[in-house]
């Protein structure tokens, strides 16, 4: 089976707005680390330069809010602390404050990490998307969007297709595909991107790269011994797909 590690936050700082939105209830996700992954790099990088929180939902009535970061999510009190500001306050007598400046959402500084911004996800299916699935559907689509050709590998010459719901068609020995975006996954597979294919029941990590429409899937040789936590290194290149 998948890895958890792989499948798997009302008002407004108007700075020169005239209102708050009358509805900021819903789901809001990173989209300046979706640009930045579709510009063709490492999705790593991406991720941590404009992340690491890269979903936020909150629901004004039930007072709560909670966010993903692509591994784990937290939930909290949905506070207004000013007619600016939000607080959230988590368990352990952590908080985050958010604010609104336009059609985004700001997640302030701290001494954690620095100020995010997020835009609102679209409503359509909200209610059957877990946690952290609606930055994932939307990366997914901008970072491997399209038709895909195997340019060298089993099945050269045939096209792939990657589904923003983690299908894939068209890869031979896979039906599923999941990204790396944090957690386990990263910490086993060192600077490397990597991604879990899976076929039935029956699934492996794969190292990858991506050097704008080139994505190159390569073998992930576990350096680690039997009672270690795996440690992923790159083997040899298995296929090399080309956007069309």
């Amino acid at each position: 089976m998948r890895p958890a590690s792989f499948a798997l936050l009302g008002l407004c700082l108007l700075a020169g707005c005239a209102s708050q939105p009358q509805d900021p209830d819903g789901t809001w996700i990173n989209q300046a680390a979706i640009d930045a992954a579709s510009r063709g790099g490492p999705l790593r990088d991406a991720l941590l330069a404009y992340g690491p929180n890269l979903e936020w939902r909150l629901d004004s009535q039930r007072r709560r809010a909670s966010y993903s970061n692509g591994y784990e999510q937290d939930e909290g009190q949905l506070l207004a602390e000013t007619e600016a500001r939000l607080r959230v306050d988590f368990y352990g007598d952590y908080q985050e404050f958010l604010a609104f400046d336009g059609d985004e959402l700001v997640q302030a500084a701290s001494g954690t990490w620095p100020e995010q911004r997020f835009v609102r996800a679209p409503a359509a299916g909200a209610a059957h998307v877990p946690p952290g699935g609606h930055f994932e559907r939307a990366l997914y689509q901008a970072y491997l969007g399209g038709t895909w050709r195997i340019a060298e590998g089993l099945g050269a010459g045939g096209l792939v297709l990657f589904h923003s719901d983690g299908r894939v068609e068209g890869l031979p020995g896979a039906e599923r595909y999941a990204l790396c975006l944090a957690g386990d996954c990263a910490a086993m597979s060192g600077e490397s991107d990597s991604l879990w294919l899976q076929l039935g029941e029956q699934g492996q990590a794969w190292l990858f790269e991506r050097d704008g429409e080139r994505l190159g899937i390569f073998a992930a040789l576990n350096r680690a011994q039997a009672n270690e936590m795996p440690d992923y290194h790159k083997g040899p290149r298995r296929w090399l797909l080309q956007r069309d």
